[in-house]
C-alpha cells in the first residue's frame, strides 16, 4: 500500500470555473485518485480556493464589495460544482483559513531563519491617482521578452515568463489607467539563485516527467535563476510575521503553493501522526496544474521544501497544455469560454468527463466544440461503451434473472477475448499510473468495440432459445 498525494493547482475564487480549468487541472488528478483508490492505495487528494489574489481585490473593487464577500460567493460556487462534476476531494478548502495562515508564518520564519528569505528595496510601481503601490497584477504593459501588450505585472500569458512589474513596457493602472511612478519599497526576498545547482540536479533526475515540463524548467535553469520578493504591499493576504510590517502580506504566489501542506494538515485536523505519512518516506507527491504554473512547482515551491527542510519534494508535476474553444483561445476577459455551472445546468458530467478525457492537453493543447462534443457522446460513449453495457446488462437480466451464468466451454474467440482484456487492464493501468489519461481511455474503449463485435458475431440473443448454456 502506498501514500499518494494529490496536490491540485488552487483556482482564483475570483470568477467561475471554465472547461479549460477542468481539462487543464482538476479532472486529470480526480481520474488519478480514483485509479489509486482503485487499487487499494491511500489517497489524499486536496486543493482549495485562492483567496489572496490580486485579481480578487481587483474584483472586489469592481463590484464594490470586499475581497471576502467575493470569495465566500465563489467558493460555494467551486464547491457546489465539483459534486455535480465528480470531483472526489478528501478535502477544498480556502487560503484564508487561521491554519493556512499559521503554516505559510511557520514555513516564511524558518526560511528567514535560515538565511533563504533576506530584506531588501526595491524599486515598486506607485499610482499617483489611487495613491498607493500597486501589485503586480494591478500593472499591466508591453512584456520586455515578446513584446506582448497585455503583459501583467507579474507574468506574460503569451510566453509564461515571470515579470516584475517594473520590467513592463508603457506600464498603466489597472484600476484607472493612470501611468504608475517608480518608487521605493522594503520587501522581503526569496533567496532563489540559492538553489540552482540543487534543483538542476534534482530536476535532470526527473526523467519520468513529461518533456515539456522537463524541458521548460530547465531552460529557466540555463538562464539563471533570479531572487524574487515574496511580500507586497497589500491589506489583503496573510500577515508578514515581522514587526514593523504589519501593513505588508504575503506575496500569494509565495503562500498558495503551501497551501497543499496545510490543507494536508487541516484534514488530519493537526493530527501530525496522519498526515505525515503523505509527506516523508516512500509517499509520492502529485502536482496537478496548468502549463502557465510549471515554474512556480518545479522551482519556486521546491526550493522552498528544500530549504524548510523534512518534507518530500514532488514526485511528478503533471502539467497539461491549454484548451482553446472552437478554434479560439480561451479568453475570460472576453468571455469566450464555456462556463462549467452553465454547462451543468444544461447537461450531465459524463459526457464531458469523457470528451475533456478523450481530448485531454496532455501533450498539446487541444480543442473544444460543441459539435465534437455532440458526436463523441454519441457516437463513442453512447454508441461503443453504452451499447455494449446496455446489450450485455439487458440481456443478463432478461434470461438469467440478473445473475451472471457459469460459462460454457469457451472457444479460441472467446479466449481471444479474454485474452484482449487481460491486456488492456494492464494498458490502462500503466497509463493511469504514468497520468497518460487519453491512452488509458482510448485502450478502455478499444476493448469495448471488440467486445461489441464478439455479441454481434455471437448473437447471443438467437441461440439462447436452443443453446441456453
Amino acid at each position: 500500500m502506498e501514500h499518494i498525494l494529490v496536490a491540485v493547482a488552487w483556482p482564483y475564487a475570483n470568477g467561475p470555473l471554465h472547461l479549460g480549468h477542468i481539462a487543464g487541472a482538476y479532472l486529470p488528478p480526480d481520474i488519478f485518485a480514483r485509479y489509486h483508490r482503485a487499487k487499494g492505495n491511500r489517497v489524499l487528494m486536496v486543493s482549495g480556493s485562492d483567496s489572496h489574489g490580486t485579481p480578487i481585490t481587483i474584483r472586489a473593487e469592481q463590484e464594490g464589495v470586499t475581497p471576502a464577500e467575493v470569495v465566500d460567493r465563489y467558493h460555494l460556487q467551486f464547491l457546489d460544482c465539483w459534486e455535480k462534476l465528480g470531483i472526489s476531494f478528501d478535502l477544498f478548502t480556502t487560503t484564508s483559513t487561521p491554519n493556512h495562515a499559521r503554516v505559510s508564518q511557520d514555513i516564511f520564519l524558518t526560511l528567514l531563519e535560515k538565511g533563504y528569505i533576506y530584506k531588501n528595496s526595491v524599486p515598486q510601481q506607485f499610482c499617483p491617482n489611487c495613491q498607493r503601490y500597486l501589485p503586480d497584477r494591478y500593472v499591466e504593459g508591453t512584456c520586455p521578452l515578446c513584446g506582448s501588450p497585455g503583459a501583467r505585472g507579474d507574468q506574460c500569458d503569451s510566453c509564461g515568463k515571470p515579470l516584475n512589474s517594473t520590467e513592463l513596457g508603457n506600464p498603466r493602472c489597472r484600476i484607472c489607467d493612470t501611468t504608475p511612478l517608480i518608487r521605493e519599497s522594503e520587501h522581503f526576498f526569496l533567496r532563489l539563485s540559492a538553489f540552482q545547482e540543487p534543483l538542476r540536479k534534482w530536476i535532470e533526475a526527473q526523467q519520468h516527467w513529461r518533456p515539456n515540463v522537463l524541458n521548460f524548467s530547465l531552460r529557466y535553469l540555463d538562464e539563471g535563476l533570479r531572487d524574487r520578493a515574496i511580500t507586497r504591499d497589500i491589506n489583503w493576504g496573510v500577515p508578514v510575521p515581522v514587526e514593523g510590517y504589519e501593513d505588508k502580506r504575503l506575496y500569494v504566489w509565495f503562500e498558495a503553493v503551501i497551501g497543499y501542506l496545510s490543507a494536508s494538515i487541516e484534514w488530519a485536523s493537526g493530527d501530525e501522526a496522519r498526515w505525515r505519512p503523505f509527506w516523508s518516506g516512500d509517499a509520492r507527491v502529485y502536482n496537478f496544474i496548468g502549463k502557465d504554473n510549471i515554474p512556480f512547482h518545479t522551482l519556486i515551491w521546491p526550493a522552498m521544501l528544500m530549504g524548510y527542510g523534512g518534507l518530500n519534494l514532488p514526485y511528478d508535476v503533471p502539467a497539461n497544455e491549454f484548451l482553446n474553444i472552437q478554434g479560439r483561445q480561451l479568453s475570460t476577459s472576453r468571455n469566450w469560454a464555456v462556463w462549467l455551472p452553465d454547462y451543468l445546468e444544461t447537461y450531465d458530467p459524463d459526457p464531458l468527463r469523457y470528451y475533456l478525457s478523450a481530448n485531454m492537453p496532455e501533450s498539446g493543447d487541444t480543442d473544444f466544440s460543441w459539435q465534437q462534443f455532440y458526436s463523441r457522446n454519441n457516437d463513442e460513449l453512447v454508441a461503443t461503451y453504452g451499447n455494449l453495457v446496455h446489450r450485455v446488462l439487458t440481456f443478463v437480466h432478461r434470461h438469467y434473472s440478473g445473475e451472471v451464468p457459469q460459462p460454457g466451454t469457451i472457444d479460441a474467440e472467446g479466449q481471444a477475448l479474454l485474452d484482449k482484456a487481460a491486456a488492456t487492464l494492464d494498458t490502462v493501468d500503466r497509463a493511469l499510473a504514468e497520468c497518460h489519461f487519453r491512452e488509458g481511455l482510448r485502450a478502455a474503449m478499444a476493448l469495448a468495440q471488440e467486445g461489441n463485435r464478439y455479441l454481434e458475431s455471437r448473437a447471443p440473443w438467437k441461440s439462447v432459445a436452443t443453446d441456453r448454456e
